[in-house]
């Protein structure tokens, strides 16, 4: 495609309304393993005051909830502008700042989640007054989740909501910051457990005992050979920053002391594939290659066990370059070259769901889930831009 240069924001400023909702909302200590509601039910009930009604669902705890509403009454399907509320852990970073205060400073917005993604979010929430008074052809809806962070869960539910009530929404913009490019593409991520159970005893016996730790090592090596097969032989695409799909291994945890042969250990590993690429073949690949350790095992252990946990899975997505939606983000963004990205959104759950799904939000990637997290004010301004312009036809979409 032919670039066109983004829009000029050099001189511009966010408008003081989107100011002081990303102040408001950067305020809520929303990290994933706590509760979103504060954030959800403030949205709500300030939706409320402007007439509009939003729809809530909770996880099992009842302590997070995702958040779905339509402005206007369009009779075209409308739109949907997607972001998740919950934010990465702050604990062990050295932040020079309050990261749950938004500090303005040298053009720069400093705060957790100001680049994720909480900026996006919002400058639509602090636009929805003039989109409800625009009396626009087609509606816009909101739609919030809750951890995004964790293995894209909460929107799950949220998509089968909709489903459920036989909404087919045009069109959905994820706002990942993007610096503000259309993305039209990015890797699967799946998130995967492995416990093994072996036997203990003394470390002067390591003969009579099945070391969980060293059976888990066993996998692991074999899942870094997979990966270094991949990163030998998989085909390339150069759109992604690593052009290939990943695997590693993230978290262990197992023994009791170094002179007890260890009975149990758990690791996590994960797979970022590239889109088209099978992520139940990788899992079960593991898992054949553990199924040949556990008869040497259970020589010694009859009730020794290797068992796999799928946490979390994330389709990848893969827009063509002349979708409606992708061409729709261009015109919003003034900006005509698509890209691709290595990491996981929630685009391809709603792209799986039949709803065509672009990834275009202000900030960049690289200051998420660092410590001084930012997002600059010309990149907030920009993204306001874009949502004034869904202001005007476009027929092209609409």
């Amino acid at each position: 495609m032919n670039s066109t240069a983004p829009i000029s924001a050099a001189l511009l400023q966010p408008s003081p309304d989107v100011m002081t909702m990303i102040e408001r909302l950067i305020a809520f200590p929303t990290v994933s393993r706590d509760s979103n509601l504060g954030l959800i039910e403030w949205t709500r009930d300030y939706l409320a005051g402007l007439g509009v009604t939003s729809r809530l669902t909770y996880d099992s705890t009842g302590k997070k909830a995702n958040l779905f509403a339509t402005l206007g009454q369009g009779k075209k399907p409308g739109l949907i502008l997607s972001g998740h509320t919950d934010v990465v852990p702050v604990e062990g970073q050295a932040w020079d700042t309050d990261p749950f205060k938004a500090t303005i400073k040298d053009g720069l917005i400093y705060g957790r989640g100001s680049a994720d993604m909480k900026s996006y979010i919002a400058t639509a929430l602090a636009l929805a007054p003039k989109f409800l008074a625009a009396d626009m052809e087609a509606p816009l809806h909101f739609a919030l989740s809750y951890d995004e962070e964790v293995g894209c869960i909460g929107v799950q539910g949220l998509i089968k909501d909709l489903e459920e009530l036989g909404l087919k929404p045009a069109g959905c913009i994820v706002g990942e910051p993007t610096s503000m490019q259309p993305i039209i593409a990015h890797k699967g991520t799946n998130r995967f457990r492995c416990c093994i159970t072996g036997r203990e005893a003394h470390s002067s016996y390591t003969t009579m005992g099945v070391n969980a730790i060293e059976y888990a090592a066993r996998i692991i090596v074999y899942i870094r050979q997979m990966a270094d097969r991949f990163a030998q032989l998989e085909t390339r695409d150069y759109g992604f920053t690593v052009p290939y799909t990943t695997m590693q291994t993230g978290l262990i945890r197992g023994g009791l002391a170094s002179n007890i042969v260890p009975k149990e250990c758990a690791f996590d590993f994960e797979a970022r594939t590239m889109p088209g690429v099978d992520a139940e073949r990788l899992y079960q690949e593991v898992q054949d290659f553990a199924a040949k350790l556990l008869p040497e095992m259970q020589l010694i252990e009859p009730n020794a066990k290797i068992a796999f946990e799928w946490l979390a899975s994330a389709p990848g997505l893969n827009t063509k370059e002349h979708d409606a939606i992708v061409q729709l983000a261009a015109s919003l963004s003034r900006n005509h070259t698509t890209g691709a990205v290595s990491y996981g959104t929630e685009a391809g759950l709603f792209q799986r769901a039949g709803i065509p799904t672009v990834v275009c939000g202000p900030g960049n990637i690289e200051q998420a889930h660092r410590p001084n997290e930012f997002v600059a004010l010309e990149q907030v301004a920009q993204c306001e831009a874009f949502m004034l312009r869904l202001l005007d036809p476009m027929p092209q979409f609409r």
